[in-house]
């Protein structure tokens, strides 16, 4: 357990949320410090303070969250009960985050916190890290009790990182910097950790002997959701690629750490970013599929075109859909190739991960089997959870000779108690004070530089991304890019 984590637990603390009337604070964090609150996670007398630009009282701001309780709060989650005594915590009061004095004047708000720790939650723009930061500092609110949560996208390449983490770094040890990516507070994931390095069945085979390939692929049947602006200056590959998926892939290829101290989860993380080959000029046409939706339809509803959204500009060439095809350079996984996929309005909402082992030596059952499949473990992000061996088994009954067919071992979470909010997850360990499902910055950093190599070559480019219609896997290149290695997208 890290030091300071029963300490951190034992003592109330003061939860400052900025960005406290946005999208993100009602629809995932109030829900799961509620639900934090509800099962004693939060230290007894803790205060959560909302912070915005709207100017309301605190009374109408605790209104709004206990609506948005209401509405996003897992079904069967809230209680009126719980509800008094957690709105008893809630505050809000508005903030010019350019300001410095009024970041004194929170802090004459909090009063005597007498060593309380303190979390600062930043849901705004990366564009006000820096100032808000600044502002903390000003007024006393960044000192050694305090720790800082920082949302995605850190940047737009690594220059831009680098500017956004060194105003953040001025204020904050970079051990007290939680970066989130929520994928890494899914129970799956986290599984991911459990069903590699505590079953001796996986790691023998979890190599380039045993491995043919492994598939990544976050779909969504969403557009840009009023967001076309914002999306359109990030793109699937800054939105996606460099933070979600990027994660998911040093969890699946790392080596085990020596420990599950923080750091040295991390450690083993950043060996595998940093062993991804480059996919320079020469690479991009053999190794990237990029692309942008046309108008098509959506369960059986008719949806327009990426430039035809409302706030389009004419003739973007910002990306919808990435295909990639990574090689990571080391003893472990040379050779096998590592398909990344991600789209916005694809068939079906999902994220997994896709590990297709190599075929048995030698086919003892053809020719009477002529379809005897290698295993395939399908690790299910979203929308549930799952994990799924696939495996050949006899089929029941007599008559000569072995008939095989595919069955499918299921360690499906269903099962189980219902997934948690991931940030319920990750906020109950920024108060346990333990990073292991934070991102580090040397993480950040490396992955940007590998993701601005493929940017900078299609900015240099003069061809436009391809076109797919809304409601398809994307352009067909995309399936060309698994096919001439002799491989399939798993769908």
């Amino acid at each position: 357990m890290p030091s300071g984590v029963a300490e951190w637990i034992a003592q109330p603390s003061d939860i400052l949320l900025f960005g406290a009337t946005g999208d993100l604070a009602g629809r995932k964090l109030y829900p799961a410090l509620y639900c934090l609150f509800r099962d004693g996670h939060l230290p007894g007398g803790c205060r959560i303070l909302g912070l915005a630009r709207t100017d309301q009282s605190a009374a109408e701001f605790t209104a709004i969250i206990h609506a948005k309780l209401q509405e996003f709060a897992p079904e069967g989650e809230y209680e009126a009960a719980v509800w008094e005594r957690f709105s008893a915590a809630l505050d809000y009061t508005p903030l010019d985050v350019h300001d410095p004095e009024a970041f004194v004047a929170v802090a004459e708000r909090l009063g005597d916190r007498s060593g309380r720790p303190l979390i600062h939650y930043l849901s705004t723009s990366p564009s006000l890290y820096g100032a808000i930061c600044a502002g903390l500092d000003h007024a006393g609110l960044a000192g050694a009790q305090a720790r800082v949560v920082i949302e995605k996208p850190i940047g737009t390449d690594l220059a831009s990182s680098r500017v956004i983490n060194d105003a953040v770094d001025a204020v904050f040890p970079e051990a007290s910097i939680y970066r989130i990516d929520h994928y890494l507070g899914k129970e799956t994931v986290q599984n991911l950790l459990a069903l590699r390095f505590a079953n001796g069945i996986f790691e023998p085979r979890w190599n380039s002997a045993g491995v043919d390939h492994v598939q990544v692929t976050v779909s969504e049947t969403v557009g840009v959701e009023g967001r076309w602006g914002y999306y359109d200056d990030s793109g699937a590959m800054r939105d996606m690629v460099q933070n979600h998926i990027l994660q998911l892939v040093s969890l699946v290829a790392m080596e085990p750490p020596a420990s599950l101290d923080p750091d040295a989860v991390r450690d083993e993380k950043v060996k595998v970013l940093r062993a991804l080959r480059p996919i320079r000029d020469r690479d991009i046409e053999s190794s990237t599929v990029r692309g942008q939706y046309r108008a098509g339809a959506i369960d059986g509803k008719a949806v327009p075109g990426y430039l035809e959204e409302p706030g389009c500009k004419p003739g973007s060439r910002t990306e919808t859909f990435v295909a990639l095809r990574a090689e990571i350079d080391n003893w472990r996984w040379a050779g096998v190739p590592f398909y990344l996929r991600t789209g916005k309005r694809m068939p079906h909402r999902y994220s997994e991960i896709v590990v297709q082992f190599r075929d048995v030596p030698h086919d003892l059952f053809a020719p009477e089997n002529a379809d005897v499949q290698a295993n395939k473990l399908v690790i299910r992000l979203q929308p549930q959870e799952g994990i799924q061996l696939q495996m050949m088994y006899k089929v029941r009954g007599l008559g000569g000779g072995m008939k095989l067919q595919k069955a499918e071992l299921n360690l499906s979470t269903e099962d189980f108690k219902p997934p948690r909010n991931a940030y319920e997850r990750l906020l109950f360990d920024v108060v346990r004070g333990n990073q292991t499902l934070f991102v580090r910055r040397d993480e950040v950093e490396v992955a940007w530089r590998w993701v601005d190599d493929i940017m900078q070559a299609w900015q240099s480019e003069t061809s436009a991304p391809k076109h797919y219609s809304a409601g398809t896997w994307g352009p067909t290149s995309a399936i060309a890019l698994a096919e001439r290695n002799g491989h399939s997208w798993h769908e």
